[in-house]
């Protein structure tokens, strides 16, 4: 078939860029004259991120609406309007097929101004629980890829298709055993092994409670892998030196075939991301979802599982009471260990870059 030019806008956060990244890569397994392009936001992660991965991007100068400080949103008009500006002159200049958004500040401005100039767009909503801004794209968007079915109540309905969210390859065919996770972190193989992760910046609630913590939780026979984020990772380091032989710290972890591998239990975030890898990972996991995530989406991801007897959660308010017995309460019960996995493993889909690239593929055409 012919080679397209297609536009894969968004990013911000790993959850939204390592899929982008997934697509881009099965898009172009599909045919390797597909040119791509990537708009993001300025002086976001993607700016970096995506040019590792070998692929072209253009930053918008765009920022989100300041919640904590409103004073600092008297400029956000101004690009706004700027953005859409750019948008314009980056889709007449790459004339696109097909436009992509994956959510984030640059995938509102470029989908918007696609639409307007009657070229298709496709929605890929990662969370169970729609945006505002893609509920309005979805409106003239051609197709929307959900992560979780039962959307319908969000989007039009002929437009929605269940696919799943991509995730990183190493992640989908993982093939490393326990034995070899523990050994890549130099772990003992007697302990049952504990990762602790908040997503690519850390998370605070869960490294202050583990923090505070380490000699109760290490009086069971257990090890740690903490991934802190950087604000917090010198002071977790401080607070586990004095268990250096059964916690490995680390302010981010790129090699997280390795960690889930090495785990038997998660404590961990509930961004879109992570709970497509971790129903892919099929490890118990205890949910705690960002209590200031838009539309609180991390909540409704996390109950999506824990309704369907795939997981545990606790309430970011309810941390420092409720973590610790949940914890240890799951390393104790190897039936409802077992139930979790059982049912993760009905749940994952580990093939939604290949179905997301078929349906931008289709659409284009």
């Amino acid at each position: 078939m012919a080679a397209l030019n297609i536009i894969i806008a968004g990013g911000g956060t790993g959850g939204h860029i390592f899929p982008a990244l997934a697509i881009g890569h099965a898009l172009k397994k599909n045919n390797q004259a597909h040119e791509l392009l990537y708009v993001g936001a300025k002086h976001k992660m993607e700016m970096e991120k995506v040019p590792q991965a070998g692929f072209k991007i253009i930053g918008l100068d765009i920022v989100g609406f300041n919640r904590a400080h409103l004073l600092k949103n008297i400029s956000l008009p101004y690009k706004l309007i700027k953005a859409f500006l750019e948008a314009r002159s980056i889709i007449k200049n790459f004339q696109p097929d097909v436009v992509v958004g994956v959510g984030g500040y640059a995938s509102f401005p470029i989908l918007f101004m696609a639409q307007l100039m009657h070229i298709p767009t496709l929605i890929q909503e990662q969370n169970s629980f729609a945006g505002k801004s893609n509920q309005y794209l979805a409106k003239k968007a051609s197709m929307i890829c959900t992560a979780y079915p039962n959307m319908e109540h969000f989007f039009p309905n002929r437009t929605v298709v269940l696919t799943g969210n991509p995730v990183r390859s190493e992640i989908a065919t993982n093939t490393i055993s326990k034995y070899q996770g523990n050994e890549f972190f130099g772990l003992q193989h007697q302990y049952k092994t504990v990762l602790i992760v908040g997503g690519s910046l850390g998370a605070s609630s869960i490294n202050k409670t583990i923090a505070s913590s380490l000699s109760e939780i290490l009086q069971q026979p257990v090890q740690l892998i903490w991934q802190t984020g950087t604000s917090f990772y010198e002071q977790a380091k401080k607070e586990a030196s004095s268990f250096a032989d059964r916690i490995v710290v680390r302010d981010f972890i790129k090699e997280m075939n390795y960690a889930y591998a090495a785990a038997d239990i998660i404590i961990s975030r509930a961004g879109a991301l992570a709970i497509s890898e971790l129903s892919i990972v099929a490890k118990p996991v205890i949910f705690v979802p960002y209590p200031f995530a838009a539309e609180d989406h991390q909540k409704a991801n996390a109950l999506s599982l824990v309704n369907r007897h795939a997981a545990s959660m606790v309430l970011d308010k309810d941390i420092t009471t409720d973590l610790l017995p949940k914890l240890a309460s799951l390393l104790q019960d190897e039936a409802i260990c077992n139930q979790y996995a059982h049912q993760l493993n009905k749940i994952a889909i580990t093939n939604a870059d290949e179905l997301i690239a078929n349906h931008i593929i289709a659409i284009a055409s």
